[in-house]
């Protein structure tokens, strides 16, 4: 079964000719993939193996006219940290060069990879975030509520962090736990 490591969201419009350079550059066979989340969505893909033997899938998918999925899965094991940085660098590189706009790369290596919605937006801040789940007392088990590793960098957390301390919910989270993000946010 395959699991996503990497997958970075772009938006803009890419000429027949982009398309063909994406492919060419990623070295991608104009097959979709048809196995693992998002394959619907698929326009081209490759296998290959890792050092250690592992398979892993590269995959670009097009979610609607403008919107574009560069995608990393491994087919059990975990993908190892250095093809995903690898990758990191060259989903963004095709990004910047096809002119594209990146929304997010999951997971997130920096603040500028993390997508924050608009205060306004339907998805945005005011949304349930938080109002689902009970309270943790304890801010490092905030993280997984809200789809980061313990490891992820501290900018991200920040990020993320922030945009939990704008939603209805947080009003209602403990006094200690408050005390906490600002204690975290005060040190980074």
């Amino acid at each position: 079964m395959l699991w996503p490591a990497l997958r970075a969201l772009s938006v803009g419009e890419l000429t027949a000719a982009q398309e063909e350079w994406l492919r060419i550059d990623f070295d991608l066979s104009p097959e979709p993939r048809r196995e693992g989340p998002g394959a619907a969505e698929s326009i081209a893909h490759r296998s290959f193996t890792d050092a250690a033997g592992n398979r892993l899938v590269l995959d670009v998918a097009r979610t609607d006219a403008t919107s574009w999925v560069f995608a990393l899965f491994s087919d059990g094991a975990q993908a190892p940290p250095a093809v995903v940085e690898s990758h990191r660098a060259r989903f963004r590189q095709a990004i910047d060069h096809l002119g594209l706009d990146l929304v997010e790369i999951t997971p997130a290596a920096t603040a500028a990879e993390v997508h924050v919605p608009d205060a306004g937006s339907e998805d945005g801040p005011a949304s349930a975030v938080g109002a689902h789940w009970a309270w943790p007392d304890d801010l490092d088990r905030v993280w997984f509520h809200l789809g980061l590793r313990a490891d992820a960098p501290a900018e991200v957390k920040e990020v993320r962090l922030r945009e939990l301390m704008r939603t209805p919910a947080w009003d209602t989270a403990p006094d200690s736990l408050q005390s906490q993000a600002a204690a975290f946010l005060a040190a980074h």
